[in-house]
């Protein structure tokens, strides 16, 4: 296993491991959890060479960015550090809303540093665009922060290709976080091609279509109770379309046994293999244990060739999957 390293960005460049981590899962959304769990995970992928951790202070609330700072105290040095701000919760779990109010900007970032046991994040994102706020304001502030040393980049997390241009005309974005997979695949339309012409990086988050393309959700009941993915705000993952979507599945399921891998590092694979010199393309899996993490690893090894990418795209045709990614997508910038 070996983990290359990518650049995110060209004005503002954020060096990165190829694969990282989602650390979101380690504290709450996907059925129980466990801090020791999550520490010895994070541990193991510094060891194996992944480097990028991502977390948010809405994360828990708030428990998952001091997960992550336990688990790197020690460690910083070997760390490209992400966090979020932007879907504020209060410490009960309650949703406030989407906020990009410049001193809110402010405080999250001192709370997040706190909280992480940092003196600064490598990436900060805006984790969703607040709609009532100009975002030359917002990322005004995320540039103060910049300029004080308490932030090296700045990010956006699903923003649409006006927003992402208005933004990185007030201070250059360095990666915009959004989800992608062989599952999801609209950002290709408008979001790629503008990433490419202002030298944006991309972070895909749930590139393993939340865990279905490993070919570990077989059915309604393969998730534990209380896992946010068996709601029906994941449509993908319910009923019919799920059905529906473990055939797709199945597809690629047959490609990787023909290659000697398992269907989530083919599918990372393919992640990885997208968006040519001019996106440096970093995707973030998530996972709470050390067996997937090696798993995930795996993909950095998987090599495809034309003939892999023209049969992947044979079995997961674009629209070909049931269901919106997200039961209310009202949150998402179009």
């Amino acid at each position: 296993m070996t983990i290359q390293h990518r650049t995110l960005g060209t004005q503002s460049p954020l060096t990165v491991s190829a694969l990282g981590l989602g650390c979101m899962g380690m504290s709450e959304f996907y059925g129980t959890s466990d801090e020791a769990d999550g520490i010895a995970t994070i541990h193991r992928a510094l060891d194996l060479g992944v480097t990028f951790l991502d977390t948010a202070d809405m994360y828990g609330p708030f428990t998952n960015e001091r997960l992550v700072g336990k688990a790197i105290a020690g460690r910083r040095d070997e760390v490209q550090l992400a966090t979020k701000f932007g879907n504020e919760r209060r410490p009960d779990g309650t949703r406030v809303g989407i906020n990009g109010r410049p001193e809110y900007v402010r405080a999250a970032c001192d709370a997040s540093l706190q909280r992480l046991g940092v003196d600064h994040v490598d990436l900060y994102y805006q984790h969703r665009v607040d709609r009532t706020v100009p975002i030359e304001e917002t990322v005004g502030a995320m540039a103060e922060l910049v300029e004080a040393g308490k932030v090296r980049h700045l990010g956006l997390s699903e923003a649409g290709a006006d927003t992402i241009r208005r933004a990185h005309a007030t201070h250059p974005i360095t990666a915009l976080q959004t989800e992608y997979s062989l599952f999801t695949r609209d950002l290709e339309d408008e979001i790629l091609p503008t990433l490419r012409e202002l030298g944006i990086g991309l972070v895909p988050y749930s590139p393993l279509g939340r865990g279905i393309l490993t070919g570990a959700i077989t059915s309604d009941d393969s998730l534990e109770e209380g896992d946010s993915r068996r709601s029906a705000y994941f449509p993908r993952l319910n009923g019919d379309n799920l059905r529906a979507n473990l055939a797709l599945v199945d597809a690629v399921r047959a490609i990787a046994e023909a290659k000697g891998c398992t269907p989530g590092q083919l599918a990372l694979a393919w992640v990885l293999a997208q968006g040519g010199d001019e996106v440096g393309v970093a995707p973030i899996p998530g996972t709470k244990r050390v067996r997937y993490l090696e798993e995930n690893v795996g993909a950095a090894d998987v090599e495809l060739g034309y003939d892999d990418l023209t049969a992947l795209a044979e079995a997961v045709p674009r629209g070909a999957v049931a269901g919106d990614r997200y039961g209310d997508m009202s949150s998402i910038d179009a």
